[in-house]
C-alpha cells in the first residue's frame, strides 16, 4: 500500500500541548521528548497517528476556544494547572462543555488498547488537584511545586548548619548571614503562585465553596488571617533588610540572578528549576542545598499546591479516537515515560511507579535535590486548602495580589487595608467571569488569561 494511503487510513489524534521557552536538560526543544513518545506510540499502535501541535503556553485557552467556536477543537489539549476552572467552562460550538472528565471516560478499565491505566497510581496530591468530587478531570503529565534553595557554602560561613524549615528559621538564618556580611539574604518573585503556596501550607482558602471544589467559587478573600500572616512576615523580612525587593512584580529572573551571583543566600522558586539552580551554583563556585517550601510554624502544615500541565479530553469523540487519546495519555504517564520526562525537564514524576523507578535506577541518589519535591507533595493532606483554588479569573486575582504586595513593600501600605482593597478588585474579576459562565445563557468566558 502506498505510504500516503497508509497515512490516510490511520486514526489521527490531534494533541495540542503547551510549549515553553526553555529547552530540556539535553538542550532539545521542550516538546522534543513528547514527540518521540508520540512516534513510539504510533509504532506500537500502527492504526493511530498522534499529531502534536505546540501552542505557546499563555495562548492555549484562547486558541482552543477559537477552534471550538469553529467546530474544530483538538482531541486533547494541555492546560496549565491554574486553568482548570477555565477548561471546565470552555464550550464547544454546540454550547455544551467542550471537555469530558478523563476519569469518566476511562471508567473502570485497567487497560486501554493494551496500555495499562495508571490514573490510580498518580501522586495523591497531583490526582486530587486535577479532580472534582473525586472524579479525575484531566490527566496530569507535569507537576511542580515551590522549594527553598540555599547557598550552603555561604550558610556554613555564617554558622548556619541546617536548611531552615519554618518562616522563623528562615528569618534567623537571614540574620546570621547579615551579621556575616550585611545586605539582604533572601529573594523570590512577587507572583500569585507564591501566595497560593503560603495559603495552602497554612490550610487557608482563597475562595468559598472549599476553594471552588465543592461548588463554583463565588467569593474570594485576599485578606484572610492566613494571607495576612504571610504578607506581614514578608513585609517584616523586607523591613529588617533580609528580603531583596527588586521593585518589579513577577521578577523571577532578578531573584534567580541574585542567588546565582551569590548576592543572597536563599531563593524561593519552582521545583522545576532545581537542576538549573544547582548547576548555576556549581558554576559560581558554591554548593546549593534544596529544602521544602518554608511554612508558618505556628499553625499545622497542610500541604503544597501543585502546578504543571494536564491533558483534557474533548467530549463527543468516537470510540476509536477517544480510546486512542486515553491510551496515549496512559502511555505518557507510564513509569518509563514519566521517569524520562522527569530526567529531561525536572518536573515531578506524576506516578508512584515512575518515582520508584527513578529510585531503583539510582537517579535520586545522584540527584537528591530532585527528590525533595516528591517528598513535599507526599506530605500534603489533600484538603481543599492544600490543593489550591479551582477558580475563574485567576490571572486577574494574581494581579490584584501582586499589586497589593508591591504597595506594601514599595510604598508602605498597610497590609490589612491594602489587601482588603485587593479583595474588591479580585471579586469584581470573579463576578465578571462567573457572569459569562453561570448565567441562564452560559458562554465561554471572555477572560482567557492564564497565569
Amino acid at each position: 500500500m502506498p505510504e500516503s494511503r497508509a497515512l490516510a487510513d490511520k486514526i489521527v489524534i490531534d494533541v495540542w500541548l503547551a510549549d515553553y521557552p526553555f529547552p530540556t536538560y539535553d538542550g532539545e526543544d521542550f516538546l522534543a521528548p513528547v514527540r518521540r513518545r508520540a512516534e513510539e506510540f504510533g509504532r506500537a499502535h500502527p492504526e493511530y497517528r498522534i499529531d502534536i501541535r505546540a501552542v505557546p503556553f499563555p495562548e492555549m485557552a484562547r486558541e482552543v476556544a477559537r477552534a471550538a467556536g469553529r467546530g474544530t477543537p483538538p482531541d486533547v489539549a494541555g492546560y496549565y494547572a491554574s486553568a482548570g476552572r477555565l477548561a471546565l467552562d470552555t464550550l464547544g460550538a454546540d454550547g455544551r462543555p467542550l471537555f469530558t472528565p478523563v476519569g469518566r471516560a476511562v471508567g473502570g478499565r485497567t487497560e486501554i488498547l493494551g496500555e495499562p491505566v495508571v490514573t490510580g497510581d498518580l501522586v495523591p496530591a497531583v490526582r486530587a488537584h486535577h479532580s472534582l468530587g473525586g472524579e479525575l478531570l484531566s490527566m496530569p503529565v507535569s507537576a511542580t511545586t515551590f522549594l527553598l534553595y540555599a547557598n550552603r557554602t555561604l550558610l556554613a560561613e555564617a554558622g548556619v548548619t541546617a536548611i531552615p524549615r519554618t518562616w522563623a528559621e528562615v528569618e534567623d538564618a537571614c540574620a546570621a548571614v547579615a551579621r556575616l556580611r550585611g545586605g539582604p539574604a533572601a529573594a523570590w518573585a512577587n507572583h500569585g503562585w507564591l501566595f497560593q503556596q503560603a495559603l495552602a501550607a497554612q490550610g487557608g482558602l482563597l475562595a468559598d465553596n472549599d476553594n471552588g471544589r465543592s461548588g463554583r467559587a463565588e467569593t474570594v478573600d485576599l485578606a484572610s488571617k492566613e494571607m495576612l500572616a504571610w504578607v506581614e512576615w514578608w513585609r517584616g523580612m523586607h523591613a529588617r533588610g533580609h528580603y531583596l525587593h527588586t521593585g518589579t512584580a513577577g521578577d523571577w529572573m532578578g531573584a534567580f540572578e541574585a542567588f546565582a551571583g551569590g548576592r543572597v543566600a536563599f531563593l524561593l522558586d519552582s521545583s522545576k528549576s532545581a537542576e538549573e539552580i544547582v548547576r548555576a551554583g556549581a558554576a559560581a563556585g558554591f554548593e546549593v542545598a534544596v529544602g521544602r517550601m518554608p511554612y508558618n510554624g505556628d499553625v499545622p502544615y497542610a500541604g503544597s499546591a501543585v502546578s504543571g500541565d494536564s491533558l483534557w479530553l474533548a467530549d463527543g469523540l468516537d470510540e476509536a479516537r477517544r480510546d486512542g487519546a486515553l491510551a496515549f495519555m496512559q502511555y505518557l504517564a507510564g513509569p518509563g515515560c514519566a521517569a524520562a520526562w522527569h530526567r529531561a525537564t525536572g518536573f515531578v514524576p506524576v506516578t508512584g511507579a515512575s518515582a520508584e523507578l527513578l529510585e531503583r535506577e539510582g537517579w535520586f541518589g545522584e540527584h537528591p535535590h530532585q527528590r525533595v519535591a516528591v517528598e513535599q507533595l507526599r506530605a500534603s493532606d489533600c484538603s481543599p486548602a492544600a490543593l489550591g483554588p479551582l477558580v475563574g479569573g485567576i490571572a486577574a486575582i494574581h494581579g490584584a495580589l501582586t499589586r497589593a504586595m508591591e504597595d506594601v513593600l514599595g510604598h508602605g501600605a498597610d497590609p490589612a487595608a491594602r489587601f482588603a482593597r485587593a479583595t474588591g478588585e479580585a471579586q469584581r474579576a470573579l463576578d465578571d467571569y462567573n457572569a459569562d459562565c453561570a448565567g441562564p445563557a452560559p458562554r465561554t468566558p471572555r477572560s482567557l488569561a492564564v497565569d
